[in-house]
């Protein structure tokens, strides 16, 4: 199917609908997860970041204060 045909028949859906096609899609895209192509600078940073973990060099953050510093940036 063409691209702007499967954008007219998006369109011609309802929401409920709408919104159970991007989940089909998002998982569709989990399930293919592997496939996606990892830049070999990007594999280098995370071998860094995670050999200064193992070596107990990296600060660790707790994801609750995480989220409470990015709701409240103003302290």
């Amino acid at each position: 199917m063409e691209r702007n045909n499967l954008i007219q028949e998006i369109d011609n859906l309802a929401l409920p609908e709408k919104i159970l096609l991007v989940e089909d899609i998002w998982d569709s895209i989990a399930r293919s997860n592997a496939e996606l192509p990892l830049p070999e600078w990007q594999r280098q940073e995370l071998d860094q970041r995670y050999a200064e973990y193992k070596a107990g060099k990296a600060t660790l953050h707790d994801w609750q204060d995480v989220h409470a510093a990015l709701r409240n940036p103003v302290r």
